[in-house]
């Protein structure tokens, strides 16, 4: 095993363990790192961001293991009549949001992939910035509304959060940062919009880890690396997340996803014209 790419391995699954709880990206900030790093062109550090989220999501299992008890056991009430039921609605929530995130996601997966790999390096990494800084926009726009009452899912907030989701996979779209953002401007209160993203983010996270494995590979990363990144991630994932989710309830997260992405912007600016002047040379 090469001891470089496994050191990436570890960094990168540590990263992940943070960030997926932040609601500032752990994809697009996953890539930016890999890109830093080397050894990833930008399919690759994409496929590689969106294949560690497989370790948060193992996290996330075993974190919200007696909820998803508990929407399992609803299954034997569920009925169609009575879908969104206090009983059932977030058995409901949970299967339609996520065939909303597949109706959508997998489209744009492919359509971004083609079009990521075309771009030039400081392209890509400005393309992340400008998807942080909307991210930021959008909690911003939320960040009034974390009072609302509402703590059971309906058809719509399955549909509507489920959709952005599925194109939260462009590297920067912050997945937490959007669903949690439509659940309060659908009148959630915060704890309970997290709460509902996060729980949405299992299947998705899974979903997405496998395709990005079996489409594009997960690049220059031998296995045994990836297992230690997956690793790593769900390690630090479960004894992070109830801390960092205490956090995000007192933290004005959208500031720091303007500030990361106004740094990616520049900083793809700079690798830009270096590259220009480099070419002209």
């Amino acid at each position: 095993m090469d001891g470089e790419t496994a050191l990436i391995a570890v960094i990168v699954g540590f990263l992940q363990g943070i960030f997926e709880w932040l609601p500032i990206s752990s994809e697009g900030n996953i890539t930016i790192a890999l890109a830093v790093l080397g050894g990833f062109g930008n399919a690759g550090a994409v496929s590689f961001a969106l294949f560690l989220h497989t370790g948060t999501a193992i996290s996330a299992v075993a974190y919200y293991r007696d909820e998803l008890a508990a929407v399992i056991r609803s299954m034997t009430e569920w009925r169609p009549s009575t879908a969104f039921d206090d009983s059932t609605a977030e058995l409901s929530y949970l299967l339609i949001a996520t065939f909303s995130t597949g109706i959508v996601g997998l489209p744009a997966y492919a359509l971004f992939g083609d079009i990521i790999g075309e771009l030039h390096g400081g392209i890509f990494i400005i393309l992340i910035g400008v998807s942080l800084i909307l991210t930021g926009v959008i909690q911003r726009l939320s960040g009034d509304l974390s009072l609302g009452s509402r703590k059971q899912p309906d058809l719509i907030d399955a549909v509507v959060v489920g959709a952005l989701q599925g194109f939260a996979v462009l590297p920067g779209i912050s997945r937490s940062g959007v669903t949690a953002s439509a659940l309060l401007f659908r009148s959630h209160d915060g704890p309970s919009a997290f709460r509902l993203s996060f729980l949405l983010s299992i299947p998705a996270a899974i979903g997405g880890g496998l395709l990005a494995a079996l489409e594009d590979g997960i690049g220059s990363v031998s296995p045994f690396s990836a297992l230690i990144a997956i690793a790593v991630s769900a390690i630090v994932g479960y004894l992070t997340i109830d801390a960092l989710m205490r956090i995000v309830e007192r933290i004005s997260f959208w500031k720091i996803c303007l500030g990361l992405g106004g740094v990616a912007v520049l900083g793809g600016m700079l690798l830009f014209t270096v590259n220009d002047v480099s070419a002209m040379g």
